[in-house]
């Protein structure tokens, strides 16, 4: 009689004992095998065990020999969730994007004078949740009354990313919501986007507030990279004491990550480059282009992706780089020069700066390139946002909001 179906069988010539001492037997997905078991043939590969006896086993999936079983409602989830983002995950996060760029290829460590890369990590963090649809600005018609840095966050969607630092910040972020949300007779505060940041970075002097700090930042992303291939340890003498360290042991990632850096801030048309993006099919690739030089620009890492640029063209992506930041610092996006606002007038006194300086980043080319931008990250807007109009994807916002405090990173420290 055939049987068909995932069940344990026994190979020809084998006792009951001797198939127990192999590790329970052997496995194997059998169809329309022999009831008599002797003329039945195993799909997998056979073996013998340590008496010499012949054992069958069920061989690799690769092979072809058994099957896995899954869930297809799994599968269903991913691609719905992947449509509702707007694609699927890149491979690197931005905050392991911005330390790659910070790390000495060779050394495998960052620079000891480097005081703003902790806190532009915090900020990572936040853009990352922002960019998978996971917190937003609060939805309140007041909160424009506000400057973008003092607007409140919340969680719209608790489902852990994977990530186990985005996770760590998104359970927090969640345990707050939760709190305001309950019917309790005293209110804890809400958080604004400048609050978690310094909270993140343990910059407050609240004791209570001093577990909402996120330790071991770039270690832990380091260790990420490391798992992810992209980076090894190895351990350094550093005269008194020893140190981890981590080089770079898939030079290919970290040379993509600096061609998209350079691509994007040298383009010379106002439309977006394709060497500037990332993959296709990955979610929202000019907004995250936007986002690693914005900042990588604040973290004062991107000396390391402009390394093979001459003066001329190294002057001329930074001041790019600024532009851009102070483009999409502030919201909606691509109105900096409004007046009325804060940040319009932080702009103009940059620009204003650069050309008495003499700078060639004020050229209409330029101007050009991030007006294209601006245009590519409004498009990737509508199309996740369901039709949002350009003031009202409250994700989006919250980005502005995080490039508007990075954009003034120099005064807070």
């Amino acid at each position: 009689m055939a049987s068909s179906g995932l069940q344990r069988r026994r190979a020809a010539g084998t006792s009951s004992s001797a198939q127990e001492e192999d590790l329970g037997g052997a496995w194997s997905v059998s169809s329309n095998s022999a009831g008599n078991g002797s003329g039945g043939s195993s799909e997998g590969s056979g073996g013998q065990n340590g008496n010499g006896v012949a054992v069958a086993h069920a061989g690799s999936a690769f092979e072809g020999g058994s099957k896995i079983a899954f869930d297809p409602r799994d599968l269903e989830r991913d691609d719905a969730d992947a449509r509702a983002a707007g694609g699927r995950m890149p491979r690197l996060t931005i905050m392991e994007e911005v330390l790659l760029l910070g790390l000495k290829d060779r050394q495998g460590y960052l620079s000891f004078w480097n005081d703003n890369i902790s806190y532009a990590l915090r900020g990572c963090i936040l853009l990352e949740l922002a960019l998978r649809r996971r917190i937003a600005i609060i939805r309140d018609p007041a909160r424009k009354r506000f400057p973008l840095s003092d607007r409140v966050v919340e969680v719209i969607d608790s489902r852990p990313t994977g990530e186990t630092l985005l996770d760590e910040a998104l359970r927090m972020m969640t345990s707050v919501s939760s709190l305001n949300d309950s019917s309790s007779a005293v209110q804890p505060e809400r958080m604004s986007v400048n609050t978690w940041i310094d909270l993140l970075s343990g910059e407050t002097w609240n004791v209570m507030k001093i577990g909402f700090q996120l330790k071991q930042v770039r270690e832990r992303l380091a260790k990420g990279l490391v798992d992810k291939g992209v980076l090894r340890t190895e351990k350094r003498n550093f005269l008194l004491f020893d140190m981890a360290t981590h080089p770079v042991a898939d030079s290919r990632t970290k040379e993509a990550v600096v061609r998209r850096c350079t691509a994007l801030l040298t383009a010379q048309t106002r439309a977006v480059p394709p060497d500037a993006l990332g993959k296709d099919g990955e979610q929202c690739r000019a907004t995250r282009a936007v986002a690693l030089v914005c900042t990588a620009y604040a973290a004062s890492v991107l000396d390391n992706a402009f390394s093979r640029l001459d003066y001329e063209a190294r002057e001329s992506a930074f001041a790019r780089a600024e532009d851009v930041l102070a483009e999409f610092a502030t919201w909606p996006f691509g109105t900096s020069a409004d007046v009325g606002t804060n940040s319009g007038a932080s702009a103009r006194r940059k620009v204003g700066s650069r050309i008495g300086a003499g700078s060639s980043g004020s050229g209409s080319i330029g101007r050009e390139s991030v007006l294209g931008l601006v245009d590519a990250v409004r498009a990737e807007m509508h199309s996740i946002g369901s039709g949002t109009s350009d003031n009202e994807d409250l994700c989006f916002e919250l980005i502005a909001a995080v490039l508007d405090v990075l954009s003034r990173l120099d005064s807070l420290l």
